[in-house]
């Protein structure tokens, strides 16, 4: 009889006034939700106008007629199948640098006790404030001695020595992992590396993921990087070819409105892919907007 009370106050439907919220707060949501799509619809609706349509005035927001002629001559002026397989690879060993390593030591800062763990946490939180402005000098000479300048290395090896921030994401969703799962292992005779293999990695698939989208976002769109490191052509990223064509052909708006759009179809793609994945390892993890 309890049970039926319950479902039946579930099944109630909700007062004129809360309704009257909910309206509310979905169309607040919904309007602000078009203005902040309206660059983005704008950006892909460029990329099939006419050069005439794009400098009209009062803008025309629905392309007649549209023109893939955008695509076909704006992706012909630079090499794109290449630099995207600079940025494919660039992107993949960034990823796996990052979860790699940033996993490994968030594990030893919130599962396994030891001295001066707690100081070494807060002062890996410290080097968060400082700018990469103050570090972008002193790493080019380290860099530039090692031979690594007009390679891939610069922009993929550091990620395999971890990073403050998704060391403090992913410490912070393992210490919510409940510590009798950890103790059981111990028990059953699993060391350190069999628990972190077999209990925690397994249960850590939001933050690995969320982790992983923003390492992939970071390689995608990173541009100081490559033009600080990169300097043959054949090793350009996406971000250097688009920058490089809009200095040469930037008098053609509708030609790089489709290279950007080309661009930026991807991460859309992987962002709607992971939403899920990535709104609970960040919820989980204690950050929340």
């Amino acid at each position: 009889m309890a049970a039926s009370s319950r479902v039946a106050l579930r099944r109630r439907p909700p007062s004129p006034a809360r309704l009257v919220a909910l309206t509310l707060n979905h169309a607040a949501l919904i309007a602000m939700s078009i203005i902040f799509l309206i660059p983005l619809y704008w950006l892909i609706s460029s990329s099939v106008k006419t050069d005439a349509q794009i400098h009209a005035w009062p803008p025309v927001w629905f392309p007649s007629p549209m023109t893939m002629e955008n695509y076909q001559k704006g992706l012909s002026f630079i090499p794109f199948p290449r630099m995207l397989g600079n940025t494919l690879t660039i992107a993949l060993f960034s990823v796996l640098g990052t979860v790699c390593s940033c996993s490994m030591v968030a594990y030893s800062l919130s599962m396994i006790p030891w001295k001066g763990r707690d100081v070494l946490f807060y002062t890996l939180l410290g080097t968060m404030m400082l700018p990469g402005q103050v570090t972008m000098v002193p790493l080019f000479v380290l860099f530039a001695r090692m031979g690594w300048v007009d390679s891939f290395a610069p922009l993929t090896v550091p990620h395999f020595f971890g990073g403050a921030f998704a060391i403090f994401l992913m410490r912070q969703f393992f210490l919510g992992i409940p510590k009798d799962l950890s103790e059981a292992a111990r028990i059953d005779g699993c060391g350190p590396w069999g628990i972190y293999a077999r209990i925690v990695m397994p249960l850590s698939k939001p933050v690995l993921a969320t982790v992983a989208l923003f390492g992939f976002l970071g390689a995608w769109n990173d541009y100081m990087g490559p033009l600080i490191y990169l300097a043959n052509p054949e090793r350009f990223t996406l971000s250097l070819g688009l920058a490089m064509f809009n200095s040469q052909y930037g008098s053609f708006p509708g030609q790089l409105m489709a290279v950007t759009t080309v661009m930026t179809v991807p991460i859309l793609v992987l962002f709607f892919l992971t939403q899920r994945t990535f709104i609970q390892g960040m919820s989980r993890s204690g950050i929340k907007g």
